[in-house]
């Protein structure tokens, strides 16, 4: 089974603004969420973990990493969307700037793109072709990534072409297999041994 984690918190996060593949490191909020999720990783018993090579996952999977004693195996296919000329700028600017994008964007409207960025089809296909290969490996597994990266793989996963509305929270982990309404405990004993 495939688990997905979404990394701490960053500046960025806070202020509603657009990090994309920036590399925008944790704030000490996110700091302390990647040691938490690291704490919560332990239990299911992972044999690999990947993640995103951007800073923000890299800070929290070498929690996961210190924690787990497991080396991370890094992805860019994990990534987040490239955010294009929308990096670093604010949602309350791109709101105002461009609200039919800024709502797109919002609703994850399968068709979005970001004007000089990527798609969310774009990314789905390369977040897809990295999980098909996790999948031939060792599992359980557990990929830190990003929101939209799960968003968009979870909803693959149901057969729909885009990542839909609604955040992934910071340092949460997700069953691919499950989505969020699984992701509120860690499994036990008997349950990890059977996956």
């Amino acid at each position: 089974m495939i688990y997905l984690a979404r990394h701490g918190r960053t500046p960025y996060n806070d202020e509603g603004r657009f990090q994309g593949q920036g590399d925008v490191p944790l704030d000490e909020t996110g700091l302390r969420q990647a040691r938490e999720l690291a704490e919560n990783a332990v239990p299911y018993g992972f044999k690999v973990l990947w993640a995103s090579p951007l800073i923000r996952a890299r800070q929290t999977a070498e929690a996961v990493a210190a924690a787990t004693g497991l080396e991370i195996r890094f992805d860019p296919r994990l990534m987040e969307t490239h955010t294009g000329d929308w990096t670093d700028r604010s949602f309350a600017e791109m709101l105002a700037a461009d609200p039919e994008g800024f709502e797109a964007w919002r609703v994850g409207d399968p068709g979005f793109a970001f004007p000089g960025g990527e798609s969310f089809q774009e990314q789905g296909d390369r977040v897809m072709a990295a999980i098909a290969e996790i999948e031939q490996g060792p599992q359980p597994a557990l990929v830190v990534c990003h929101g939209v990266a799960i968003r968009l793989a979870l909803a693959r996963r149901r057969g729909e072409p885009g990542p839909g509305p609604g955040p992934i929270a910071n340092g949460a982990i997700v069953p691919l297999d499950g989505g969020v309404a699984a992701a509120e405990k860690p499994p036990s004993a008997t349950e990890t041994a059977a996956s």
